[in-house]
């Protein structure tokens, strides 16, 4: 700043001229000072901050390395993702579980050559035929070997060729598990194969009296929709691991009591049902006994129930037609 434009005396206006100058200088000298100060402080700060943040990194990229480091480490001694089938076969359970399937497949076919179900009963031969001839047909059934194409299913192939007395169920494996199913398939495919006013499911441990029998159904011919048996409730069992237990009880209501339906041992649908059934075979849910299942695909229908004491085989009733082996 020029102050001697302004014609002040040179002596007053030197120390004007001095003091004005003193006086700025002497402001901004300060100001100047905290600022830097300020400056220095905030400089500081900013870099702890940065070394702390660069710090946390440092360590979290430390940490993530020491992660997957050990990750790495252990995946190789973690086992892979396996299928029930594979632990099952770990177990050596799958392999068990097929000769069980085998066993009872065995079972199964030695029921038909033996006295428990042919010799008791079962017609054989020129019998069989002259009783087909009156218009009753009798078929020991039986479903396929797991393993397709084996010794099991060419044994039945064979028997079947020369006892002519087997109804083979092509699409059903045969398990004990699969009772449900046999029965399903069972009315099915004899619907289909044979024009009956009745079709009888019999179990293999039982007798029968096929005269009895005959003259039981003749007398509900006129009858349509003919559900027969002996006609039975019971308590649905809902602990896992029990005898008859039944994975779907949760459907039963709080009663968890099964439906009326006739006992496994002997059932009898006239022909419409067992239509029903053929036409119905792909959406009809199986429980977990046949004689249930049948009863809940019967339920929903206009059905004639015929609850006799003669066809419950466990009985006392003098002229029942039939007992157990």
């Amino acid at each position: 700043m020029d102050l001697g434009k302004h014609h002040f005396p040179e002596s007053l206006g030197n120390a004007m001229n001095l003091e004005r100058r003193r006086k700025p200088y002497s402001a901004t000298s300060a100001s100047s000072s905290q600022s830097s100060k300020a400056s220095l402080v905030m400089a500081f700060v900013s870099c702890l901050a940065w070394l702390y943040v660069a710090g946390r990194l440092w360590q979290d990229a430390g940490n993530r390395v020491l992660l997957s480091n050990l990750f790495q480490k252990n995946s190789r001694n973690v086992p892979r993702v396996v299928t029930v089938d594979d632990k099952l076969m770990k177990l050596g359970c799958k392999e068990l579980g097929r000769n069980i399937v085998e066993a009872e497949m065995d079972l199964t076919l030695a029921k038909s050559q033996g006295k428990r179900f042919r010799a008791s009963w079962m017609p054989r031969g020129d019998a069989l035929r002259k009783l087909e001839e009156k218009g009753v047909v009798i078929r020991f059934v039986i479903g396929r070997s797991p393993n397709r194409g084996d010794s099991l299913d060419r044994n039945v192939d064979v028997e079947s060729r020369e006892t002519k007395d087997f109804l083979i169920l092509d699409s059903h494996e045969e398990a004990h598990d699969e009772l449900p199913k046999k029965a399903k398939y069972f009315f099915s495919s004899a619907v289909e194969k044979w024009d009956a006013d009745f079709y009888v499911k019999v179990d293999d441990d039982i007798n029968i009296n096929i005269d009895a029998l005959i003259e039981i159904l003749q007398s509900h011919r006129d009858r349509s929709g003919a559900y027969l048996g002996c006609m039975k409730s019971g308590v649905v069992i809902t602990e896992e691991g029990k005898q008859w237990y039944e994975p779907d009880w949760w459907k039963f209501g709080d009663g968890k009591s099964y439906f009326r339906h006739a006992t496994g041992s002997l059932i009898i649908l006239s022909k419409s049902l067992a239509r029903y059934i053929n036409i119905n075979s792909a959406s009809l849910k199986t429980y977990a006994h046949d004689d249930t299942s049948v009863g809940s695909w019967i339920m929903g229908l206009g059905a004639t129930y015929v609850d006799d004491d003669r066809l419950c085989c466990g009985s006392s009733v003098q002229d029942k037609v039939c007992s157990r082996a």
